[in-house]
């Protein structure tokens, strides 16, 4: 079997080789500065899916005396046919040598095997300092190319490209950060292009990371769909004794019901970001958004909340909604706080369904306090008898699936996760419109879902999914 291919990240120091490695070996753990000399010592990252390693990327230091290396290996090279065997030389002599530490460390892999992936950043002007570099690694034979980086607002890619060209069989621009999922695998066909042993490796390692994508959306929609069931037809339950119930007034354990019920709802709704995170190889996110909130003194269903977020009535109708979805008045109002700092990530779906039907206000689970029996008393708050709160929950967690997913792994930034500015739930199919809706009413009934309605239910999540991901990159 053909070995897994391993390509060396190299470079300037400071010029986001780190960022590159990170990205294409989906690991956020690697560490990312903006100080040179972050990586001092070569360190491999294999990608794998299944448990089989498709290819390696090795990060390592950056070039520290390029001119020097390149004078001593012209001063001991006869020939163009023994610059490989010099380059070796050169780092069999000066193992050990405090002033070659770097270079040593990084030409080591390319002796070994390793193809070169040459990063330097767009954003500065290109120097002739950098000739010297090129020219080593040229001298190497190893397979090679080069990605224009760019760190910085300004653009000097074109020069960057007619020099790189003259030095590397592939030059690409490729922003570590943003670059979008198929420009990772462009890459990896066009190095299959570069080495006749890696071509059918690196096909069949594209072939397994577009297959390990749609994996992770169905399993993604998959844990939308049960954490969804779970916080609609969650229940707070109170046994209190004789004791318990004669000091304790009902407001007091209406409230004490309440907060608990809140709280559990967004402890799971953090759990299931947790959950999508932990799929996609994401274990460092800093999200920032904010809560799932209850407050009387902000009302969902105002006039500038339901211009902001309203479905339509013909939506609510194809997804037959009806008046039994909501029991009784509200008593508060479904709000978003700002503990976190931004607005709610609820994309469109949530709307002024209560103001278009029941009133202007969305309505609370059921609280019940029972009376005192064989010396017990029992209260209960929930499950949630308002659907709209199934597609507040919908809208937060597609919406969040979909960042996490277009995230490359270089990414250190805070997740910003902030309104959606159009109603893009409108774009779904009637059929799955009604599954959800079919699913909400079941869990607020606390009916169990059986696999087949739980597969249905996904399917039209991952459908909502898919209309969230082409409108958000065909946005203008």
């Amino acid at each position: 079997m053909t070995a897994a291919p391993v390509f060396a990240v190299v470079g300037h120091p400071n010029k986001g080789k780190s960022s590159v490695v990170a990205t294409l070996s989906q690991n956020d753990a690697i560490a990312i500065a903006l100080e040179p000399g972050t990586t001092r010592k070569r360190q491999a990252y294999p990608l794998s899916v299944d448990g089989q390693v498709l290819y390696t990327l090795v990060d390592t230091p950056g070039f520290q005396r390029p001119r020097r290396v390149l004078e001593w290996l012209e001063a001991h090279s006869v020939s163009a046919s023994d610059r490989a065997e010099t380059v070796e030389a050169f780092v069999t002599q000066h193992q050990g040598d405090g002033r070659f530490t770097d270079e040593c460390e990084l030409l080591a892999p390319l002796l070994e095997g390793a193809g070169i992936i040459y990063v330097v950043d767009g954003s500065v002007p290109y120097s002739s300092e950098h000739e010297a570099e090129m020219t080593i690694l040229r001298w190497t034979g190893r397979p090679s190319l080069a990605l224009i980086n760019s760190i910085g607002p300004d653009d000097h890619s074109d020069t960057w490209q007619a020099a790189l060209g003259q030095f590397f069989q592939v030059v690409r621009k490729f922003d570590a950060v943003r670059a979008h999922f198929d420009q990772h695998l462009s890459l990896l066909r066009a190095f299959g292009q570069l080495e006749p042993a890696w071509e059918q490796p690196l096909e069949k390692a594209t072939e397994f990371l577009s297959e390990q994508r749609r994996r992770r959306r169905e399993q993604s929609a998959q844990l939308i769909g049960k954490a969804l069931v779970n916080m609609m037809s969650y229940q707070e339950k109170r046994t209190l004794t004789a004791e318990q119930a004669t000091a304790t007034s009902d407001s007091a354990l209406a409230d004490q019901l309440r907060q608990r019920w809140y709280r559990n709802q967004r402890q799971r709704e953090q759990s299931l970001r947790i959950d999508v995170e932990h799929l996609y190889q994401h274990q460092k996110i800093r999200r920032q958004e904010a809560e799932l909130e209850w407050h009387s003194q902000h009302d969902l269903f105002s006039e500038s909340s339901r211009k902001t977020w309203a479905v339509s009535k013909r939506y609510l109708a194809t997804a037959g909604f009806g008046a039994g979805a909501v029991s009784g008045a509200g008593i508060d109002a479904l709000t978003f706080g700002s503990s976190l700092g931004t607005g709610a990530l609820v994309g469109g779906i949530i709307g002024a369904a209560g103001s278009y039907f029941y009133g202007d206000k969305l309505a609370l689970p059921a609280l019940n306090i029972g009376v005192l029996k064989d010396g017990l008393k029992t209260a209960t708050f929930g499950p949630v008898q308002d659907s709209q709160f199934g597609y507040v929950v919908l809208g937060r967690a597609v919406d969040h699936w979909w960042h996490i997913s277009h995230r490359n792994h270089a990414g250190r930034d805070l997740l910003d996760l902030e309104p959606a500015d159009d109603h893009w739930l409108s774009r779904l199919d009637k059929v799955s419109r009604q599954e959800i809706q079919k699913a909400f009413d079941k869990a607020r009934k606390q009916r169990l879902l059986d696999d087949r309605q739980r597969r249905k239910l996904a399917l039209a999540i991952e459908q909502a999914m898919q209309i969230y991901d082409g409108w958000r990159l065909n946005r203008p």
